[in-house]
């Protein structure tokens, strides 16, 4: 059943559009209560608007901190339109039914945000009355609309215009979900924030009681296999250049197992300054490369594992063009994740309708944390960002790296933080050559990566290798280097480094230290 809307109660921290729309609302007839600075602003726009307090006949006290938490307000807002008593009970209170409420609250994770915020800044922008009159509203959505959200406001100002003032249950009961929703993530920051300060009220990472809240994107057709149901959320505000952001130009749906992957894939190619392209296969790296264009990217990547690049996903920090996607849809193509693509290049996918094309913002975002479900509980952590630089490595071999080497061990290093460990990779001239992952020893890893490149036809001879992690024995360079390896690039920290450093020398290689690991489970 609809509702006609005669009285709305007005009372905003952020002011957006609100003009427009107590405009609209005094068009309509519908009668106007407002608090402290929302109320001078309409008036200055030449709006009707009756004060809260002169309408109360209650002044607001304590700096403004009590002003709308009063029976004349909500009685207005919790009375029930249906039940005979409660109208009759606001009626001798001289009460009149509050039809909509629109309030939005103090900028609590906006001020938190700003460096040097105190407990003290933090307290004064915790809002009592806006959740409080929210929630109210909201509650009650059987006879009140409600919007906490101005991109909300043109939408409903439409369905009243076309409805002479009235509101349907439908658009109030969306309404009303979404004022839960925003309270409860309002009260989950508080929370986050309280919780995660010391004693002294010194902030931690990690808050005592974590909240967390996401957006439903979509129902998955299943999950990781056919018997498991599957849904993909979306943080409340993703990390700039999250695969989150995503725009799905065509193809079908995407699966949960797309998901993860084309995640995989967009992380890696992200990090790379130049041209760059990523091919992935079950959460692993099975083909990277850079180039002086897309094409010669997705080419040489291509090269590493033309068999488990088969049904891939494929990643790309650079617009795609026409040349790159005719390449392209010669394969068996899942997933294809880039900044842009050009108009012919979109025409070219347009052949392949199954092809999934994802167009994602480029940009160096990264999720606040990292978890990991498990039984009863979850692990979270700090996302993996650190990225070695030229200047930070060790060399601790007697041979020392050609700049040719060093920019290759580098490449490797980086590819090799996003392939599951025990995680071997061999490159050279900026692609990779084979890679090894997930092995449950290093040295089967290594064996592992010698095998593909050895499949894909390729030449290990003065190749790269990076390893996640350190040699826990000398056993898994003799296998590198007996591949043709020159130069590894590793951590370091075993127990055995001198062991592993002597095999290096004696075997003619390069070794140099990170001094940082690249575990990824």
């Amino acid at each position: 059943m609809s509702i006609l809307v005669k009285q709305a109660l007005i009372s905003v921290s952020d002011k957006t559009g609100v003009v427009e729309l107590a405009r609209a609302l005094a068009q309509m007839q519908v009668t106007i209560l407002s608090t402290g600075g929302t109320a001078k602003l309409l008036a200055q726009h030449g709006i009707a608007v009756t004060e809260v307090a002169e309408y109360t006949g209650y002044p607001e006290m304590l700096d403004g901190r009590l002003k709308t938490l009063h029976p004349m307000i909500h009685g207005g807002l919790l009375a029930r339109r249906d039940m005979p008593a409660h109208m009759a009970a606001i009626k001798d209170g001289g009460i009149e039914p509050i039809d909509l409420a629109v309030v939005n609250l103090y900028p609590f994770n906006e001020t938190i945000a700003k460096p040097g915020c105190t407990l003290a800044d933090a307290i004064e922008n915790i809002d009592i009355g806006g959740p409080t009159m929210l929630r109210s509203a909201a509650k009650n959505h059987a006879g009140v609309a409600v919007l906490v959200d101005p991109a909300d406001y043109p939408s409903l100002l439409d369905e009243m215009r076309a409805n002479a003032g009235r509101v349907s249950a439908a658009t109030r009961f969306a309404l009303a979900k979404k004022v839960f929703t925003h309270t409860a993530a309002y009260d989950g920051a508080i929370s986050n924030y309280l919780t995660g300060l010391d004693a002294e009220h010194r902030s931690g990472d990690y808050p005592e009681r974590l909240t967390l809240q996401f957006a439903r994107v979509q129902d998955m057709r299943y999950g990781e296999n056919p018997h498991q149901s599957a849904a993909f959320y979306r943080d409340m505000q993703p990390a700039a250049g999250s695969l989150a952001c995503y725009t799905q130009l065509q193809g079908k749906e995407l699966s949960y197992n797309n998901v993860g992957d084309a995640d995989a894939a967009w992380e890696c190619v992200k990090t790379f300054s130049e041209p760059a392209c990523v091919i992935v296969k079950h959460a692993n790296p099975c083909g990277v490369a850079i180039g002086y264009t897309v094409l010669e990217a997705y080419q040489r990547a291509f090269q590493t594992d033309p068999t488990s690049a088969f049904g891939g996903i494929i990643a790309f920090n650079r617009p795609v063009d026409a040349p790159a996607a005719e390449a392209l849809s010669k394969q068996f193509v899942e997933v294809v994740l880039a900044p842009a693509y050009d108009a012919q290049a979109r025409k070219v996918f347009e052949a392949k309708a199954n092809v999934r094309v994802l167009e994602v913002p480029l940009a160096a975002g990264a999720n606040r944390y990292d978890f990991k479900r498990v039984g009863g509980g979850m692990l979270a952590q700090t996302p993996d960002t650190k990225n070695v630089q030229a200047a930070e490595l060790r060399v601790v071999s007697r041979k020392q790296p050609t700049e040719a080497e060093l920019r290759d061990l580098l490449f490797a290093w980086r590819v090799a933080k996003f392939v599951k460990s025990n995680a071997i990779v061999f490159c050279g001239s900026g692609h990779t050559l084979g890679v090894g992952a997930g092995q449950m020893s290093r040295v089967d890893s290594a064996r592992i990566a010698a095998i593909k490149a050895q499949n894909a036809g390729l030449s290990l001879a003065g190749s790269v290798v990076a390893s996640d992690a350190f040699f826990p024995f000398r056993d898994g360079v003799d296998v590198v280097a007996s591949a043709g390896a020159k130069a590894i690039i590793q951590p370091g920290g075993s127990i055995r480094d001198d062991e592993v450093v002597a095999a290096a020398d004696q075997l003619g290689l390069v070794m140099v230290y990170t001094g940082h690991r690249h575990f990824r489970h």
